[in-house]
């Protein structure tokens, strides 16, 4: 099993939602977040100017199977892109273990 974090723009997250809902990746969690990225400079919209030090995005955590990961780190390559700054990063670990807390169950069966 591999945990996949996303931090991805608020903007993509339904896009994103429904996208892992059709590779069946059905249960995830995810949290509003605020970060610190790169890009320092200013940007004007609208004719207001604003900071990107402080970034809001939406933070997701996925369990999958070893079978599951590469096209979900692919539909989140897809659909989380718009091709400029501030797109978001993907970090995958290793789950050693995951119960289902009700059932007991343990291993790729508890998060099935």
């Amino acid at each position: 099993m591999k945990k996949v974090e996303a931090i991805i723009r608020k903007s993509k997250f339904d896009e994103v939602k429904k996208a892992l809902h059709q590779i069946e990746v059905n249960f995830f969690s995810y949290w509003d977040v605020t970060g610190v990225g790169n890009e320092t400079q200013g940007h004007v919209y609208r004719g207001i100017s604003y900071s990107t030090s402080d970034i809001q995005r939406r933070y997701l955590v996925i369990v999958v199977s070893d079978e599951f990961l590469e096209r979900t780190i692919n539909t989140l390559l897809d659909t989380a892109y718009t091709g400029n700054v501030g797109d978001g990063k993907i970090f995958v670990s290793d789950m050693l273990e995951a119960y289902r807390i009700r059932t007991r169950e343990s291993g790729y069966a508890g998060i099935n």
